[in-house]
């Protein structure tokens, strides 16, 4: 007796069969077949079995989703080069990363622009202070020019001064002492 409760309990318990999906490379025929399939074993399994709530068929469409662009396995060049590995799930993943390289990207280019512009700034101010040198130069060798003691007698000819004359007497040097 025991035995037979024993065997009502397991014919009792529902039994699960694996579905085989087929890949994207099947195309729509192949699943809609598999699914198909799945539906007439559940429908036979369901049949023996109490009433389940959700049918298999429907927790696979849940499952296996048309839009979903999950890749699976490694990406190729082409993809690669094509843009498919910006998807928008990895760029929603890693924005912080992107918005913190985009932002180093953004301070390096404006840290060059001011340095070329403190460059170019530093080369002209060096130019000016060349020019300024220069100016300074000739303006000291003019006065210089003009200072010599030839100069100035040919000057003081030249207004007819009577007054300022050169001295015939050497310089006396006076000692002067400090108190």
């Amino acid at each position: 007796m025991k035995e037979e409760k024993d065997n009502k309990t397991i014919d009792a318990q529902p039994t699960a069969e694996v579905i085989e999906i087929p890949s994207r490379q099947g195309g729509a025929e192949a699943g809609a077949e598999a699914a198909s399939q799945a539906a007439g074993t559940q429908a036979a399994d369901s049949q023996k079995t109490a009433p389940q709530p959700e049918s298999m068929l429907d927790k696979i469409k849940q499952q296996a989703n048309e839009d979903d662009d999950t890749s699976v396995g490694v990406q190729t060049l082409r993809q690669i080069l094509g843009g498919d590995i910006l998807s928008a799930q990895m760029v929603r993943s890693q924005i912080w990363l992107l918005l913190l390289i985009v932002l180093f990207i953004v301070v390096g280019v404006a840290f060059r622009y001011q340095c070329q512009q403190d460059t170019i700034t530093i080369s002209q101010l060096e130019d000016k202070l060349v020019d300024a040198k220069y100016r300074a130069l000739s303006a000291s060798s003019k006065l210089t020019e003009q200072c010599r003691e030839s100069r100035v007698l040919d000057a003081l000819k030249a207004n007819q001064n009577d007054e300022l004359k050169i001295s015939k007497q050497p310089p006396y040097i006076i000692n002067v002492e400090h108190e």
